[in-house]
């Protein structure tokens, strides 16, 4: 695969960054919209285009508020929740001055300002960056992966991290996790209103029911397309991070040995959530049985971490 250039990747997160924060609430829009149109065709008292109209701009204001709002808290909080999410805790130099070592060489190489350092305790081998800015950036390992990686293969890993940071893919990535959760709740909450009695109520006011069913569907499909752009932004970036590394260390191999040695045992105990998950090196929950291809490809957070490797020696 290309290796685009740092400057060149920097400026794309930066522009799909700008596309997504237009995107997502674009969707929303959209699905409102909708809403509201299929209502009226379901409605006995027939509803024209401009009334629908009508009806959506006067709740367009409330989802700018209450997407707004969701997205301020989401954005100032997700280090502390990222970090209960993954049980990583911050790794004092006097604990380990050989990460700090391999870190802060790296990022004198590079002209970047060193990140927080972060440990999962863990004996399996993973790690992830997070943060958008340079009072958030972080890198977190795993004990596993100090423990069992030589230096080269370790500096390769932590090289992957900060190429994750230099070209913005975890603000990117955290955007992106910020508006999928928006359309999780939503359906979550319209789910257990039609399960803890929404249906119930439509016997009385002739059409609630059916305007919850309604909404639960189309904020599944708000959910479901937020999820494929998410994910297909999750792979790409892996393979870009792998480039990165190889060009800062020179040592390609060095990242195919240590993605080699991951993939016997990735599995982080502590995550749960699949969208914390797609911000590791290799995908931190227990792998799902499949064949060679399927439709669940489309909702997998890493590229298979064999063809990870296969560019590499390539490279």
């Amino acid at each position: 695969m290309k290796y685009f250039g740092l400057q060149s990747q920097i400026w794309r997160n930066n522009s799909n960054s700008v596309l997504l924060l237009v995107m997502f609430p674009l969707i929303f829009f959209v699905l409102t919209w909708l809403f509201f149109f299929f209502i009226s065709m379901g409605s006995e008292v027939h509803r024209t285009i401009n009334q629908i109209n009508q009806s959506f701009l006067t709740t367009a204001p409330f989802i700018i508020g209450g997407v707004g709002l969701w997205f301020i808290i989401a954005w100032f909080s997700h280090s502390a929740m990222i970090n209960s999410a993954t049980d990583s805790t911050p790794l004092e130099r006097n604990e380990n001055k050989r990460v700090y070592n391999l870190v802060e060489n790296l990022c004198i190489s590079t002209g970047m300002t060193t990140p927080k350092i972060n440990i999962i305790d863990d004996d399996s081998l993973n790690a992830f960056a997070s943060g958008i800015d340079q009072h958030t950036f972080s890198i977190s390992l795993s004990k596993g992966i100090i423990e069992k990686l030589n230096d080269e293969e370790l500096e390769a890993v932590i090289a992957h991290e900060l190429t994750h940071i230099r070209n913005r893919d975890v603000r990117l990535l955290i955007i992106s996790i910020i508006f999928v959760g928006i359309f999780a709740f939503i359906s979550q909450a319209i789910f257990r209103m039609l399960q803890f009695g929404g249906g119930g109520r439509s016997k009385k006011d002739g059409g609630g029911g059916w305007a919850i069913i309604i909404a639960l569907v189309l904020a599944l499909i708000g959910f479901l397309i937020s999820s494929l752009l998410r994910f297909a932004l999750s792979r790409k970036r892996e393979y870009l991070a792998d480039a990165g590394s190889a060009e800062l260390t020179h040592r390609p191999l060095a990242l195919a040995s240590a993605l080699r040695k991951i993939s016997v045992d990735p599995t982080i105990e502590a995550v749960k959530r699949k969208d914390i998950a797609q911000m590791f090196i290799e995908n931190p929950q227990v792998p799902e049985k499949k064949g060679s291809f399927s439709i669940s490809s489309l909702f997998d957070t890493h590229p298979p971490i064999d063809k990870r490797i296969q560019i590499l020696e390539q490279f």
